[in-house]
């Protein structure tokens, strides 16, 4: 484990891939933004405001999977960026998340979105055990648990990068 600004973290390798775990990110109902009102012109079902980032709620995977977001739009709100969810086809949910304030347009598995997205998807679901998938280009899959005030996610990893620090 390791100390960050937002606790104690942790990662363990399970036989089903890496469990990570974080401390929830509970969202709470806002008035959309101006800009996500235009840009979901009649189709946002629910807006929300976590910690660092909005999110946004849509009707079916099919819709997001279709969604060709404003990135510049995104990147012009206040917040580290937008995740947004559906219900899922095959899943409990899916989502897709964007942070183009970071250079990052769409991120393909966002770990830190799912601390938003499982107290979520868990109070609306009314389950702890949760299967997401996020539905970017590359895509992932993810089991979320809630318990206790934490996110465990349990997932596969992709190598980022790798070397050594001298101090």
């Amino acid at each position: 484990y390791f100390e960050t600004l937002s606790g104690r973290l942790s990662v363990k390798k399970t036989k089903k891939g890496y469990r990570m775990e974080f401390p929830v990110d509970m969202p709470r109902q806002v008035t959309p933004p101006a800009v996500l009102q235009e840009a979901f012109a009649g189709r946002l079902k629910h807006c929300f405001k976590a910690t660092d980032d909005f999110m946004v709620v849509l009707s079916s995977e099919g819709e997001l999977a279709q969604l060709s977001p404003d990135i510049k739009a995104i990147a012009g709100l206040e917040s580290r960026g937008l995740i947004i969810t559906a219900p899922g086809d095959e899943t409990d949910f899916v989502s897709r998340c964007f942070f183009p304030r970071y250079g990052i347009d769409e991120d393909p598995v966002t770990g830190s979105a799912h601390t938003v997205l499982t107290p979520y998807w868990a109070a609306r679901l009314g389950k702890s055990q949760l299967s997401a998938r996020q539905i970017s280009k590359r895509g992932g899959e993810i089991e979320c648990k809630l318990e206790g005030g934490r996110v465990f996610l349990t997932g596969q990893a992709v190598t980022y990068l790798s070397g050594t620090i001298f101090i």
